[in-house]
């Protein structure tokens, strides 16, 4: 069974610009441009019927487009270094759409999220590369002008088993803003 997560798909341009900061770093496993994205919400394997559940509060959902800027490398995981990511400035729409799918997930009684939700995008998975070697790559490849997309639509997305960092599947896509005809629920496919 897939895992599913909730989120905001990068439009190629900025994934382009993104991508000229792959390489150069020991230990990496560069995620592709087509798989960058930004999480909302990670869901986990959910069956068939919590899937459609799912995809009933999508599109219903009542958010419009906003702005999303990407404005900085950055790396989690401090003296261990796990990812290399560019961040993604939170901005209040952004913010109150994450906690909003937070609440429905959570009513539909998936378990609530473990982590702060710090919006980034992960450019690379890291093994083995040390503290010194991160702050070195981060120092030589810093975002110089802020990259920038309106976010005109949300995705409900898989992943298979694997090591991490995708291929990710785009399972249905729902736009924000106001209600439209084409957004109906529909069976999510397996």
């Amino acid at each position: 069974m897939p895992r599913l997560f909730i989120a905001l798909e990068i439009p190629a341009d900025i994934a382009s610009g993104l991508a000229l900061h792959r390489g150069g770093l020991t230990g990496a496993r560069w995620i592709e441009p087509a798989d960058y994205h930004v999480t909302l919400r990670f869901l986990g394997e959910v069956d068939r019927h919590r899937a459609n559940d799912v995809d009933d509060i999508l599109s219903d959902l009542s958010a419009y487009p906003f702005e999303v800027t990407l404005d900085a490398l950055g790396s989690f995981g401090g003296d261990k270094p796990r990812a290399v990511f560019a961040r993604v400035q939170p901005g209040k729409a952004l913010t109150d759409l994450q906690s909003d799918l937070e609440r429905q997930m959570r009513r539909l009684g998936l378990p609530a999220e473990g982590r702060k939700f710090v919006p980034h995008v992960t450019l690379a998975r890291l093994r083995d590369t040390s503290a010194a070697e991160v702050a070195h790559y981060l120092s030589l490849h810093p975002i110089v002008r802020p990259l920038g997309f309106t976010a005109r639509r949300i995705a409900l997305m898989s992943s298979r088993e694997s090591t991490g960092g995708g291929p990710y599947v785009l399972e249905a896509a729902y736009p924000l803003g106001p209600a439209y005809p084409n957004r109906r629920p529909r069976e999510i496919r397996r």
